[in-house]
């Protein structure tokens, strides 16, 4: 034992900005990034009322905001289709129309940027005029196998387009095995999937629907039937291993800061490419507290963003992308 006795001073390394990042364990980066983005039929921009800062774009509105991503080190963008209304149908049939809005921008920022990461959404929840992910039967419920059937179409429609990342948010059972058997027997070998594997029927998706345009159609409705229970953990567990047993390159828990134990378990046990949703919801909340001047946004954006590292994500989508992406540059 030694025969000096120090009083144990830990502030010491907190001193000074330096030795504060020598120590730093966790690290934002814009490779961490990933920036959801609606994209709707009409012309220009349109502003989302509930997520300040936030708009519907047009596809030309688009490229431009990938002219952004890729100037700002921003990898991957995310893109949510907001069909024409007249257009929505009980099956969501044109949730994979060649010639849908998605499609049309995967093609676009695939020909304008080859080098930008593009993802998009296969749910079938913004085209369908009851706001399920799914197909109803005559009482309401969402029907999986049948469901399974319009996500292959819808996820053949994007790969065909030349997305580089399916993401199948519907949490159907079986999907993700169903979707990776066509992607090969159709010859897209390298199309990759990050699987929406513990989603929770959230109460902070509200300002989402909205932006997609169907909350108005989910009217009282809700998706208890097939998103999981806010109070489980170790059902997430399960349903990340059947996803990665069925071919998901990455997963995916949602939503994020009020389930970082989640994250932190799902991490720990499987050990590959695990990602977090920063849901509409808590992106509305830090806006709304800013605003109000209850907090700095910059600084609570990046602390939560730095949370979502520390649980073990290895990337965040956030709406906060670009303005997270410019911050680290300060």
């Amino acid at each position: 034992m030694s025969q000096f006795q120090f009083p144990v001073r830990p502030r010491r390394m907190r001193h000074d900005a330096f030795s504060r990042r020598l120590m730093r364990e966790h690290i934002v980066t814009t490779d961490d990034l990933i920036y959801p983005v609606f994209v709707h039929e009409q012309q220009g921009r349109a502003p989302v009322a509930s997520m300040p800062g936030v708009e519907r774009l047009s596809i030309d509105e688009l490229l431009r905001v990938g002219e952004q991503a890729l100037a700002l080190g921003v990898p991957v963008l995310d893109l949510f289709g907001v069909p024409d209304p007249a257009a929505k149908t009980a099956d969501g049939r044109v949730a994979w129309d060649e010639n849908g809005i998605i499609p049309r921008a995967i093609r676009a920022l695939k020909s304008r940027f080859p080098e930008l990461g593009v993802m998009s959404d296969q749910a079938l929840d913004p085209y369908t005029t009851h706001g399920q992910d799914g197909l109803i039967d005559a009482n309401g419920y969402i029907l999986n196998d049948e469901t399974i059937e319009a996500l292959i179409k819808q996820s053949l429609a994007h790969a065909a387009a030349g997305v580089d990342v399916l993401s199948p948010s519907d949490m159907m059972d079986g999907r993700i095995g169903a979707i990776r058997g066509a992607l090969e027997a159709n010859g897209y070998i390298h199309t990759r999937i990050l699987a929406y594997s513990a989603k929770y029927a959230s109460s902070f998706y509200g300002p989402f629907r909205s932006a997609v345009g169907s909350a108005g159609s989910l009217g009282k409705g809700n998706k208890y039937t097939y998103q999981m229970d806010p109070a489980n953990s170790d059902e997430a567990l399960h349903e990340v291993a059947l996803d990665l047993a069925e071919g998901a390159d990455m997963v995916m828990v949602k939503p994020g800061l009020p389930y970082l134990d989640v994250l932190y378990r799902v991490k720990q046990q499987f050990k590959r490419p695990t990602y977090a949703y920063q849901v509409s919801g808590e992106y509305a909340m830090i806006k709304a507290a800013a605003a109000n001047g209850w907090i700095d946004e910059k600084l609570v954006a990046m602390e939560a963003l730095t949370a979502f590292k520390r649980a073990g994500a290895d990337g965040v989508l956030t709406y906060f992308a670009l303005d997270a992406a410019r911050w680290l540059r300060e």
